[in-house]
């Protein structure tokens, strides 16, 4: 008979809402029961974690990189795991690791990687999202334009291949550059299509959305801004009940102000969650790393190319909380969930929640919402 393990912490956040003085019961790696002290069986092994936060692991959907690896330059399984690593040691314990507009060689290395790095159990690894290539040249970003082109036939093959490997794939494109029917043919495969680096229309959107795309990549960037007489992405991306939609809390890319209005439009089945778009940089102390050939300048809280456009972003998942719950005060409770069971319902797979039968997956947090602790199919990381 498997041991169950019971901890104990005085604030315990299920993905949905905080329990005070409740145990988190486990057996074999994955979560069995959230109870009362009393409810817990005499056989259980008892751990108090004391004061704190206990969390579902956080969850990102949106990563270019880490430990000082953007997912381009990645030539092995290893590579990738190191890029997870990064992540995990700040209590991100599910990533969707982030190609950016690349070149088609370089698109089918990564993807056979990612595939690998799915079978062999990589720790942190739950698929890949691909930024690009297919996206509108106005709205570019810091995305090489020589690199950004029109879907083709050899793409979807690609991505419907990928599609019935991965756990999960989502694919950033501007709607105005593909056809309706590819945005179908990848939607119907399981792709978690996104809006993004577009200057697409109010009504282009919507018929994107009615064809099957569900996501929104880093509102208020690089996407056609909400106006009174056309809403563009922006005003889809907030009207849409269907599309759900990234957001970067650094107060970098996008004003407090504008965060607030968003998080008080996007109600119903469609919400908003946290993304980091971190670089190669997350878990290291460099000042500057190559994208593409370019020079990518970290200071003062910014990643930038040398003519000042923002090239990502330096910042974590607990940093992004410590933002919106102490700056902007939003409660920890929404907080949370934007980093939890928000992009889990996003990628449709069972965490984000400590729920019965879901992997034991969690982090403890302090008061400050610092990384305390981290545990992976109820294991304590170490190292």
């Amino acid at each position: 008979m498997t041991t169950q393990t019971a901890y104990r912490c005085s604030r315990i956040f299920d993905g949905e809402k905080i329990h005070r003085d409740a145990v988190l019961l486990l057996e074999g790696g994955a979560v069995v029961d959230l109870c009362g002290p009393s409810q817990v069986p005499a056989t259980a092994s008892q751990v108090d974690l004391g004061d704190g936060i206990l969390s579902p692991g956080l969850i990102d959907l949106q990563v270019n990189g880490g430990g000082g690896l953007m997912l381009g330059d990645v030539e092995s399984v290893e590579d990738i795991a190191r890029i997870c690593h990064a992540h995990l040691q700040l209590g991100t314990t599910a990533l969707v690791p982030t190609l950016i507009t690349d070149t088609p060689e370089t698109t089918r290395r990564v993807v056979t990687l990612g595939i690998e790095a799915w079978a062999r159990g990589v720790r942190g690894f739950h698929g890949l999202h691909l930024e690009g290539p297919h996206l509108f040249k106005g709205r570019k970003g810091a995305h090489d334009p020589d690199l950004i082109r029109p879907m083709t036939g050899d793409d979807v093959e690609l991505y419907l291949y990928a599609a019935r490997q991965l756990p999960s794939l989502i694919i950033t494109l501007a709607p105005e550059t593909v056809t309706p029917d590819q945005i179908g043919v990848l939607a119907d495969a399981g792709i978690h299509v996104s809006l993004g680096h577009s200057g697409a229309t109010y009504e282009e959107c919507r018929a994107a959305t009615e064809g099957g795309a569900s996501c929104v990549t880093h509102l208020f960037n690089a996407m056609s801004p909400l106006q009174h007489r056309e809403p563009g992405l922006v005003g889809a991306a907030l009207d849409l009940g269907a599309l759900s939609v990234g957001l970067i809390a650094d107060g970098v890319h996008v004003d407090p102000v504008a965060m607030k209005i968003a998080l008080k439009a996007k109600t119903g089945p469609g919400r908003i969650f946290l993304v980091t778009d971190a670089m190669s940089q997350t878990g290291t102390d460099v000042t500057s790393f190559t994208l593409g050939g370019r020079e990518i300048f970290r200071r003062d809280g910014t990643l930038t190319l040398a003519d000042g456009t923002l090239a990502g972003a330096d910042i974590d998942l607990p940093a992004s909380l410590r933002y919106l719950t102490q700056t902007l005060e939003i409660p920890l409770e929404t907080a949370l969930g934007m980093a939890t069971s928000i992009p889990a319902s996003v990628l449709g797979r069972p965490m984000g929640r400590l729920a019965e039968g879901n992997a034991a997956d969690f982090v403890l947090f302090d008061e400050a919402l610092g990384v305390s602790s981290v545990w992976l199919n109820g294991q304590a990381l170490v190292g």
